[in-house]
């Protein structure tokens, strides 16, 4: 009776033994966070991202008349008489290799003097409302200074004079697009912007800028999935 006893207790023991230590490691395996970035390990989990960890930005400008196709006009930015041609739609940090962080951790309702620093950037407050959910917040800056950039971003980039309040539809290929921008911007070349579109027609263009916007820079994946097709069209502003 006394060996069972023993038998027993010592089976408990080593059960107890590999629970703990099996607890241990699943502990291990999660990481200490007081001694870890915790942000960057929960981020590494989710596959959001974090703040501030991208690697460049791209500014998306929109043709509003090509977009306005799209939306089928359920835009401020696509009321008759307006004449917009090509509006800032964001500043979206990117990842080197393929992707970019979207609705980061952060304060969800830019203030109203925040909201002032995009009056005149954005086509409409709405979009500079949802452009800060979706990608400023992941630029690890306040609102402020996400929509300051915005604005420092925009200024570098000079539209085409033949995209400004052109009078007549136009039909371009997706390279004329692109050259009309080179030939407007020193120090932007091939391999750091692209067109898009759909259904045949331009809806935007995606400059790519360095993280500290003080230059163009290359970006493979963004060129890779920009417009390819033969030829689209360019509606006239409305």
């Amino acid at each position: 009776m006394r060996r069972v006893f023993l038998r027993s207790a010592a089976s408990a023991f080593l059960v107890g033994a590999a629970l703990a230590v099996g607890s241990s490691s699943a502990r291990a395996r999660d990481g200490d966070c007081a001694a870890k970035d915790c942000a960057n390990h929960a981020a590494s989990k989710t596959g959001s991202g974090g703040a501030r960890d991208f690697d460049f930005y791209v500014l998306a400008l929109s043709w509003s008349p090509g977009f306005c196709e799209s939306v089928e006009g359920a835009h401020d930015q696509c009321e008759p008489g307006k004449g917009l041609g090509f509006v800032v739609h964001g500043l979206w940090p990117q990842y080197e290799s393929s992707g970019f962080p979207s609705e980061c951790p952060g304060a969800r309702s830019p203030s109203r003097v925040a909201l002032e620093k995009a009056a005149g950037l954005f086509p409409d407050e709405r979009l500079a409302r949802y452009e800060w959910r979706k990608h400023g917040v992941c630029s690890g800056k306040s609102p402020s200074d996400y929509f300051a950039d915005v604005a420092r971003a925009h200024a570098i980039v000079t539209i085409p004079p033949l995209f400004v309040k052109p009078a007549r539809d136009q039909t371009f290929t997706p390279i004329d697009v692109e050259r009309a921008f080179y030939d407007a911007n020193s120090g932007l070349r091939p391999g750091m912007m692209a067109v898009s579109c759909r259904r045949n027609v331009m809806d935007g263009v995606r400059i790519c800028l360095s993280k500290d916007l003080r230059e163009f820079r290359a970006c493979p994946e963004i060129v890779r999935r920009g417009c390819h097709i033969r030829e689209i069209s360019a509606p006239a502003p409305l």
